[in-house]
């Protein structure tokens, strides 16, 4: 019997960060720097001991308390915080603000995605058409855009969207480098294949359930493929890559990294990657896994 072929998976980690810090975790919660602010948040995967004193996790200007409902719960103030307030990674500049989730506007762990976009972009020498789906505040839009490419911004809530563009202006760009539609993405993509469009990239980052602006109903696990088969038809003979992060799932990497391999099976020189997006401490150095991941890239484009 011939071994079956398992892939490395890989722990991306954010580099070059200014205004954001992962201070410590531990205890089921995590204290995070945001510019000047220090802020802890509940983090499930933090099953370990906190490595800093007590004295300096009170420090923290707000506490999200989480309640019994799936994203719910309050702040709770030490300090005064106005929000939002503003924050950059290298030349993308944005807001951070604090929503009635324990959500901020952006992950930062998602900063190694942005870079990989856009040396892809970079080295492809050419105007890239990008799709952006679930696209949420649109860092990754700015990213791709910021690159040199054309892109499509999709998400089903207004507020993002509008978030979204004020990211984007706070950048010092033009908003012709990037397409709004607020839309439902698997409905949005099935009449881009109707159409016959096609994308030189496409980014997904769905949540593991959500509604449209119609009120249809998202779930990852029974629509995620169906998604991605649509994506592998935008994509078509051309196509040059495409990255899937995903949150808060019971699922692994490997689930991710085998749909990949299996729609990109007939590409040869293709290559498909997967792991997990992790943030660092300054404190102990320990690694905190934030999301897991998978993107393949056409390394043969003609």
């Amino acid at each position: 019997m011939v071994p079956e072929k398992i892939p490395s998976l890989l722990l991306l980690q954010s580099e070059g960060w200014k205004d954001y810090e992962l201070l410590d975790s531990g205890e089921g919660q995590k204290l995070e720097r945001f510019g000047s602010f220090k802020i802890v948040r509940p983090e499930v995967q933090a099953i370990w001991h906190k490595a800093l004193s007590s004295s300096q996790w009170e420090k923290a200007d707000a506490i999200f308390h989480a309640d019994s409902t799936e994203g719910g719960g309050f702040w709770e103030f030490r300090r005064p915080i106005q929000t939002p307030w503003k924050m950059s990674y290298q030349d993308i500049k944005f807001y951070c603000r604090l929503s009635a989730s324990k959500h901020v506007g952006f992950f930062p762990e998602q900063a190694a995605q942005w870079n990989w976009i856009r040396r892809v972009i970079q080295s492809g020498g050419q105007d890239y058409k990008i799709l952006n789906l679930f696209g949420y505040t649109g860092l990754a839009s700015i990213a791709a855009a910021r690159a040199g490419a054309r892109v499509t911004h999709v998400d089903a809530s207004k507020k993002s969207i509008q978030s979204a563009k004020d990211n984007l202006a706070l950048s010092d760009m033009s908003g012709e480098s990037i397409r709004w539609i607020i839309d439902d993405s698997l409905k949005f993509v099935s009449r881009e294949v109707r159409r016959n469009s096609h994308y030189d990239g496409i980014i997904l980052d769905p949540p593991k359930f959500g509604r449209g602006p119609k009120g249809e109903v998202w779930d990852f696990f029974s629509l995620l493929p169906e998604l991605l088969e649509q994506c592998r038809l935008l994509l078509g003979s051309q196509g040059v890559f495409i990255v899937v992060t995903a949150y808060a799932i019971r699922a692994s990497a490997l689930s991710l990294y085998n749909a990949l391999e299996g729609l990109f099976s007939d590409v040869g020189g293709g290559l498909t990657e997967a792991g997990e997006l992790v943030n660092v401490e300054s404190s102990a150095g320990r690694k905190l896994s934030m999301a897991i991941f998978a993107r393949w890239i056409r390394q043969n484009k003609s």
